[in-house]
């Protein structure tokens, strides 16, 4: 079945990284029909207002009663089970921000619904899409680090893991496909998780990653090993090559903006490409992501009960 000229396109949540990452990237295709959701009623005409998008609405139920193609969904964790449900039941190709749920059985529900009723869901791992870390990808690597590291921000493992630990697990797993989970180190205190380092592995392959939620600056690095080369890459921008006995230093083109250094308009070209062409986008490897997070939780939950 042929996709009429302009995609209808909901997005839903209208919160910082709507505003910052996703409708920068969305608002300038001329291709999309945007059409804007979200329970807050000043943010909602604020943002329909900056951006000239007529369609407005405060109610999921209405917003699905309208007809769209795909939706971008960019609501708190807790409400994505609702959304991507209902939007996966009314057949609508959805993306979502990462994680898809916070536990285990409902990603495993999310995707076993979009699988029988073959309908896309797609998560939003913007790192597999950002260009430095593309670049990074090398048949020949053997050992991979990667830190994300915030200030003053333990909490709960769960949502630790979670929200923010699963880009590092997803980027290794990236990096080094069909990497297993290995093991894990983690400091916990008063039942916040204040650190935590997890290795993968695949053969004589190995990626590490970590993560100082108590640290001095809020900082994202990865480094690449292999035979004669390392590379550097520091919060997706600047890049340092060491081959040969060499050194050479890039750094971001100063006129780039931040969602096509971050990989966010090469995601959504790729999700939106996919809806056009009536192609489904499987969830298996995106909820194996999950299930990694899963192993992560349990090993430092049973960690701290030991203690």
């Amino acid at each position: 079945m042929s996709r009429p000229e302009r995609l209808k396109v909901g997005v839903i949540g209208l919160g910082d990284i709507a505003a910052k990452a996703y409708l920068p990237a969305l608002a300038v295709r001329p291709e999309l029909e945007l059409r804007l959701c979200t329970r807050n009623e000043e943010v909602l005409e604020r943002t329909a207002a900056a951006y000239r998008i007529e369609r407005r609405y405060t109610d999921l139920g209405e917003l699905l009663a309208g007809g769209i193609d795909a939706a971008f969904v960019h609501t708190a964790t807790a409400a994505h089970v609702e959304v991507v449900t209902a939007l996966l039941r009314a057949g609508v190709a959805t993306y979502v921000d990462k994680p898809l749920a916070d536990n285990l059985d409902d990603c495993q529900r999310l995707a076993d619904l979009s699988r029988e009723r073959r309908c896309s869901l797609f998560v939003g791992f913007n790192r597999r899409f950002a260009p430095v870390y593309r670049d990074c990808l090398d048949p020949n690597t053997s050992l991979v680090f990667m830190q994300k590291n915030r200030v003053s921000l333990a909490d709960s493992p769960r949502r630790v893991v979670f929200d923010d630990f699963i880009h590092v697990v997803d980027t290794l797993r990236f990096l080094i496909p069909e990497s297993e989970f290995v093991d894990v180190h983690s400091i916990v205190n008063d039942g916040k998780l204040g650190a935590l380092a997890v290795r993968l592995a695949r053969g004589a392959t190995t990626a590490i990653g970590a993560m100082n939620r108590n640290g001095g600056y809020t900082q994202e690095s990865l480094e690449t090993h292999g035979p004669g080369f390392r590379r550097v890459v520091h919060d997706m921008a600047g890049v340092e090559e060491f081959s040969g006995g060499g050194h050479r230093v890039q750094r971001r083109d100063d006129w780039m903006p931040v969602h096509v250094q971050r990989g966010f308009e090469a995601i959504c070209t790729h999700f939106l490409d996919a809806v056009s062409d009536d192609a489904f986008l499987d969830p298996t490897d995106a909820l194996r992501t999950h299930e990694v997070c899963h192993q992560i939780l349990r090993a430092v939950e049973a960690s701290d009960q030991r203690r």
